[in-house]
């Protein structure tokens, strides 16, 4: 029964909680960044390079391979060696941009919190002995 006891107190502590929160949301967001990139960049910068599919750009090292063969096709052709680049640049810029947009978050977030920290607060209420040792003060300078 503690195993059981000690598991569920662990399972919901909130860190747990919002840990699973941030895996679910990262994976979403994930998906939005993998949309920006193929749907919204990658047609700009095919647009300036001229290929609209990077995943088939490659680099024949070694053997003989028709031009406009396809990857898929290239790789099934026996004693080739194939440098495959094109699908590294999509995933390098959709690093860079999901990389970019948790940078911009967390300056956000921080920008917020240093506004938090810099907000003047009120000084804290003085204790009942300090009063009471303001009142003896000034009974004092009375006399």
């Amino acid at each position: 029964m503690g195993f059981v006891k000690e598991f569920r107190e662990f399972a919901i502590k909130g860190n747990v909680m919002d840990l699973a929160v941030g895996v679910i949301i990262g994976g979403a967001f994930g998906k939005i960044i993998d949309s920006v990139v193929k749907d919204l960049v990658m047609p700009i910068v095919s647009a300036i390079i001229g290929q609209p599919d990077f995943s088939q750009l490659y680099i024949v090292l070694k053997g003989d391979v028709p031009v406009n063969t396809a990857l898929e096709e290239a790789r099934k052709i026996p004693e080739t060696a194939i440098f495959a680049y094109g699908n590294f640049i999509t995933v390098a810029i959709n690093f860079l941009l999901l990389a970019l947009v948790i940078f911009l978050m967390i300056k956000g977030i921080n920008s917020l919190k240093r506004k938090e920290e810099a907000a003047p607060t009120a000084p804290p209420a003085p204790s009942k002995e300090e009063i009471l040792l303001g009142e003896i003060r000034d009974l004092l300078k009375n006399k």
